[in-house]
């Protein structure tokens, strides 16, 4: 068994194709085909059921492919520590960010390291802050952009706060608090409002705020992303409360919505979460890019 035939496991246990997983490993795929097949016989257990139209893991593929990534993870740790040992960063870096994130212009940010560190292969993905924190304490992302209600901090990371932001409200242009210098949240309390999906951070922001009060509210459309709120409430179908820093340039040029300051509402605090335990040369290089390194 070689790390090769790993790779080839794990592209087809993602592709579920054996033509796509061979142009993912750019080998051909008799080659990709053979090195599994083999990989099979010596191992002594099927990896993946086949068919003419379809290519799934068994159970034993499933479990195989656990320790696979384990240790293709591991083997690119190596190459990468010996790499910045000798002064240079290579490897991948997984870069987790909620889809609000302000305090940081993510883009601008990675194209400052891409000119320093050409090296590194960066991923991105999008998630809600308690999905991102998970995933960093399970060595799947290297390093997360987070939003917190005002009081919380990731746990099982290390972690930055990076801004402070209050929370605003978001009517239509014709809504009757459109225009007004301050809203309460007593004032706002028998609206219809348009929120993230219950359980979210994103929502604790403003649930606790209500319940803090001791107000409660009707809660009439849950949304997974901020744009599809803003769309919602542009329709006249509720009001929301979310974070200025974000909804401020969204919604800058749109006449169909308005923002109004809200006394003692909802505040919510960006963090950058990463590893506690020994964070690769990729994340570390982010941090001091970022202004936060060195890091150990």
């Amino acid at each position: 068994m070689d790390l090769q035939q790993l790779r080839y496991v794990v592209a087809l246990a993602e592709t579920r194709n054996f033509t796509r997983a061979a142009e993912r490993c750019r080998v051909v795929q008799s080659s990709l085909s053979h090195r599994i097949a083999g990989l099979e016989r010596e191992l002594g257990v099927t990896l993946f059921a086949r068919s003419s139209r379809r290519t799934e893991l068994t159970g034993a593929g499933a479990a195989f492919l656990v320790g696979a990534r384990e240790c293709l993870a591991a083997a690119d740790r190596a190459v990468a520590d010996a790499a910045a040992a000798g002064g240079s960063v290579r490897g991948r870096l997984a870069v987790g960010m909620i889809r609000t994130t302000a305090a940081v212009d993510v883009p601008e940010l990675l194209q400052r390291y891409r000119a320093r560190y050409p090296e590194v292969r960066v991923s991105l993905e999008a998630g809600s802050s308690d999905e991102l924190a998970a995933a960093v304490r399970k060595g799947e992302l290297d390093i997360v952009f987070l939003g917190l209600p005002e009081g919380e901090q990731p746990a099982g990371v290390e972690s930055l706060v990076l801004d402070r932001d209050a929370h605003v409200l978001v009517v239509p242009a014709g809504h009757r608090l459109a225009g007004a210098s301050r809203v309460t949240l007593h004032e706002v309390a028998d609206e219809t409002f348009v929120d993230f999906r219950d359980g979210s951070p994103g929502r604790a922001q403003t649930d606790q705020a209500f319940a803090a009060a001791g107000l409660a509210r009707d809660i009439a459309y849950e949304a997974g992303v901020a744009e599809l709120i803003t769309q919602l409430i542009a329709r006249g179908l509720g009001i929301a409360l979310l974070p200025s820093a974000f909804v401020r340039p969204l919604v800058a040029d749109d006449p169909q919505l308005a923002l109004v300051p809200v006394v003692e509402g909802p505040r919510r605090v960006e963090y950058l979460a990463w590893s506690r335990f020994n964070p690769s040369p990729a994340t570390r290089a982010l941090l001091d890019v970022l202004g936060a390194g060195p890091r150990s």
